[in-house]
């Protein structure tokens, strides 16, 4: 991802990703949760709840798809000391970054860092395996649920998430590779925050079973996190200047995401 074309492939994954989660929600999840017999009202208003609960706990940095909030790292040369320059950062190839239109953009020649430096490099390191692990839990209930409702809505729950997380962690191993001398062990504890998914799994189909007759609301949900992801994480980070080439790459790719997800609820159908 080096030389002029660095931003090339993060923007594809980032394309395709959104156009699996946003397909996954609305022509799947939706649908089968609308399939129940709970009344339309309260499943719309889970939904909206749970948008105003990912955005919640994205503010506490607990649901946490960027790290440059890296606390720790240091600010990259030319960027601004402000730590909110997040498209620098994608085309730098740290794939899955939330952009800030509104990124305080101070006069900093009085001297004020903001890059968020609150301790030693490997603070930065460890707030990136938690905001990790809590996200791999809850993907791993979201999977969960949608596998207990089906087989091949579980299958494509799967596959979105895998679509997402992909570059998610390509992210995560840059920026632990900044924090740690041991690539090698960066590369483990990325992997561990990546297992917390199945046991995010097995607590969902365990929960799920008890309360089968919340499924729907658990769909809703499901449904709501994915939306979030896509919308307000993946989304913004393709809102930039590009060339009209590198504009319809985006396009593409975002109908590459939903065409996968038709392919693999087909797949996933005839077995």
């Amino acid at each position: 991802l080096k030389g002029g074309g660095a931003s090339v492939g993060p923007q594809r994954l980032l394309s395709l990703a959104a156009g699996a989660l946003l397909a996954t929600a609305f022509m799947h999840l939706l649908p089968e949760a609308f399939e129940s017999h709970v009344d339309a009202h309260d499943l719309f208003a889970t939904l909206l709840v749970g948008l105003v609960f990912f955005f919640l706990l994205d503010k506490a940095e607990l649901w946490h798809h960027g790290h440059e909030h890296s606390h720790g790292l240091p600010s990259a040369a030319g960027h601004g000391a402000t730590g909110h320059d997040h498209a620098a950062q994608v085309q730098q190839g740290r794939a899955h970054t939330h952009t800030h239109p509104h990124a305080h953009e101070h006069d900093h020649a009085s001297g004020h860092d903001h890059a968020h430096h609150h301790g030693p490099k490997s603070a930065g390191g460890w707030a990136v395996l938690t905001g990790d692990s809590v996200h791999c839990f809850g993907d791993g209930i979201l999977i969960a649920s949608a596998f207990v409702a089906d087989m091949r809505l579980g299958v494509i729950a799967a596959f979105s998430v895998l679509a997402h997380e992909v570059p998610h962690h390509m992210g995560d191993l840059v920026v632990l590779r900044q924090t740690s001398p041991n690539r090698r062990m960066a590369l483990v504890k990325v992997s561990l925050a990546g297992a917390v998914t199945a046991l995010g799994g097995l607590v969902g189909y365990f929960l799920v079973g008890q309360l089968h007759d919340w499924l729907p609301y658990f769909l809703a949900v499901a449904s709501s996190s994915f939306v979030y992801v896509a919308l307000a994480d993946l989304i913004p980070q393709l809102q930039k200047r590009l060339s009209a080439r590198e504009t319809l790459a985006q396009i593409v790719w975002l109908l590459v995401g939903m065409g996968l997800v038709m392919l693999v609820s087909g797949a996933a159908h005839v077995h």
